[in-house]
């Protein structure tokens, strides 16, 4: 997916591309979680749409929920739903910055292999 170590940069403009890709996969990860947590409150809570989609919005934000919960079914949801949200959470971040956080490396690798001894292009 990502060039090797001893491949060039990505020009810009590639670059720009792969961060967009990146982005939209992130987004559709959260939208993906999203629709699971307005199915799930709609089905097992019996909640209308807007009231599933405000309950699973605020607990994929980390901000918990806003209607009380009746049913057993509901809170088991509920809870591995937050937990769900958590990870969903820390996998988008993941993929949102894993372009950028490859690049940098990958430019700091190439920064220390011109003028590392080994290679011969050091100024002695």
């Amino acid at each position: 997916m990502f060039e090797h170590r001893h491949e060039p940069l990505l020009s810009k403009a590639e670059f720009r591309l792969r961060l967009v890709r990146h982005a939209l996969i992130a987004v559709g990860l959260i939208f993906g979680a999203l629709g699971v947590g307005i199915i799930g409150y709609h089905g097992l809570e019996g909640m209308g749409w807007i009231d599933a989609l405000v309950n699973a919005a605020m607990i994929l934000g980390g901000m918990g929920p806003v209607t009380e919960l009746h049913t057993a079914g509901g809170k088991v949801f509920a809870s591995v739903y937050a937990l769900f949200s958590g990870i969903v959470f820390l996998v988008g971040v993941g993929v949102l910055f894993a372009p950028a956080v490859h690049r940098f490396l990958h430019r700091f690798h190439m920064d220390g292999e011109s003028s590392s001894p080994e290679s011969g292009t050091a100024d002695q």
